[in-house]
């Protein structure tokens, strides 16, 4: 068949099918199958699930989900309801970390189960309670897109005193350089200002991503 062949039912066969999903009792259905087989029900998702947005699902295949390791420790840094957190688990320990007491409490509800989870309440950019040198993996979404230069050099540097030699770090901050990074609220930064700051602490960059997410950007370090 020709694709200028104006005899062909192609769309009209297309065009049946969606009347039938269309169908409100389907639909219906669907909905109701939908909430009964699905997970816990997270706080951050409102933000975008990385298992249904395609930028978030492809920073989450790349840049999470092959450093997983049952041998190895990760930190996950402004967890809140722990929308990241739930791809960690594979780790032998998680450290949870975040400033907000009543974030932390509503990360319990869904986390609680999980003896290798650890929630932290951290005083702004420390990490209490977490061994010298004994992480091998630090991830953060969502955070450093609000925080300021100043926090976030704060954070680097504390960091690099957990981080294991050759561990390895996957930011996601905020960059201005982009038309959504605009809004109130995210933070005054672009790749280039992140990149001298992580250089300045004697990290090497890996690899960097500034085109996947539409308000920020990624670098992935290590040390």
């Amino acid at each position: 068949m020709s694709l200028v062949d104006l005899g062909t039912t192609l769309h009209t066969d297309q065009l049946t099918r969606s009347r039938l999903v269309r169908l409100l009792p389907i639909r219906i259905a669907r909905a109701i199958y939908k909430e009964l087989t699905r997970g816990p029900v997270v706080y951050g998702l409102e933000w975008g699930d990385p298992d249904v947005w395609t930028p978030l699902r492809f920073i989450r295949d790349k840049y999470v989900v092959p450093f997983v390791s049952p041998d190895h420790i990760a930190v996950d840094i402004g967890c809140g309801g722990g929308r990241w957190t739930r791809y960690l688990l594979g780790f032998k320990t998680v450290y949870a970390v975040d400033y907000y007491e009543n974030l932390l409490s509503e990360f319990r509800k869904t986390f609680a189960r999980y003896q290798h989870v650890k929630p932290i309440k951290n005083n702004g950019t420390d990490f209490p309670g977490i061994p010298a040198q004994s992480v091998d993996y630090v991830l953060s979404f969502g955070c450093f897109g609000h925080i300021n230069q100043t926090l976030i050099d704060s954070y680097l540097g504390n960091i690099k005193g957990i981080l294991k030699p050759r561990g390895n770090v996957v930011i996601h901050y905020s960059d201005k350089n982009k038309i959504m990074a605009q809004e109130p609220g995210f933070a005054d930064n672009t790749p280039e200002q992140m990149r001298a700051l992580v250089l300045r602490h004697g990290y090497t960059i890996v690899q960097e991503d500034t085109t996947t997410m539409w308000n920020g950007s990624i670098i992935h370090f290590t040390i």
